[in-house]
């Protein structure tokens, strides 16, 4: 299959990196769904890419990952419509900077950052073509998480804004090894990474605006993507299966806790219940 016939699910395409790999996976030939809540904003960036490439094929389909009905109902579009996907890519992310609750009564960065794309990539495991390849941004970030497993539907007064950013995190590495784990021999690949500290929207705005004081600690949403679009697009990391990458291509070990296989089961279990899978 050439590169041209590939098709790429990727969510959360209007902003940072995502916005960058959408662009360079376009322009590579692959085929793009973009899964997006601003659809206004997808549309946009559609017909940005379609005056570069006139003949890319590019579709925009309503996604909220913090509903779970929206998850839903986006994945049966795809798979009404793309029968065959070659790259799920889970790069949508959020932090709430106060206590607020998705539409189905948990903690809505969780909900957005773990239990949304669990439930995606449920959903669209099974239209997975031999060779596709499940990529989750995840972060660095994931080192401080802590999963409280009795809180996971609400930290409730407890909430702390980085805390719940760490936690989602963790979340996706853990997710990420449970799924390759069980893509063991299905021609199907998982794997997560660490896109580094990329100056974008996710920043609080007083980071942002001190961004030129430390420009090197930062990267900006163009070298944020590169080990996207290396997992998406290099032939050397077709094989490549439950590991985490950094910033700059190179597997990393994850956190203990990341690796702590029961903790990993414990999260898929909790995360099947949560979305009512199956």
């Amino acid at each position: 299959m050439t590169t041209a016939e590939k098709i790429a699910v990727i969510t959360g395409t209007t902003h940072g990196i995502g916005r960058v790999t959408a662009l360079e996976l376009a322009h590579a030939g692959v085929d793009l769904v973009m899964l997006c809540r601003n659809v206004v904003a997808a549309e946009v960036l559609r017909a940005q890419i379609l005056g570069e490439l006139r003949h890319a094929r590019i579709s925009v389909v309503h996604c909220d990952l913090g509903s779970l009905a929206s998850v839903r109902t986006a994945a049966c579009a795809v798979r009404r419509d793309f029968p065959g996907i070659d790259l799920l890519i889970n790069n949508a992310g959020t932090v709430n900077l106060r206590h607020r609750m998705s539409v189905d009564g948990y903690e809505l960065t969780f909900a957005t950052n773990h239990l949304g794309p669990f439930l995606l990539t449920q959903l669209l495991q099974a239209g997975m073509r031999e060779g596709g390849r499940i990529i989750n941004v995840a972060s660095h970030a994931h080192f401080r998480g802590r999963l409280d497993l009795e809180n996971l539907r609400d930290p409730g007064c407890r909430y702390r804004p980085i805390a719940a950013y760490d936690r989602s995190k963790l979340a996706n590495v853990l997710h990420t090894f449970a799924l390759a784990r069980r893509l063991h021999g299905s021609g199907v690949t998982a794997n997560c990474l660490h896109p580094g500290v990329v100056a974008t929207h996710l920043l609080p705005w007083w980071v942002r605006a001190i961004k030129p004081w430390f420009t090197p600690v930062t990267l900006d949403a163009e070298r944020g993507a590169r080990s996207t679009l290396y997992l998406a697009l290099s032939p050397e990391a077709a094989s490549a299966q439950g590991l985490y990458f950094d910033e700059y291509k190179v597997p990393q070990a994850a956190s203990a806790l990341a690796n702590d296989v029961d903790l990993q089961e414990t999260l898929w279990r909790a995360s099947f219940r949560y979305t009512m899978v199956g």
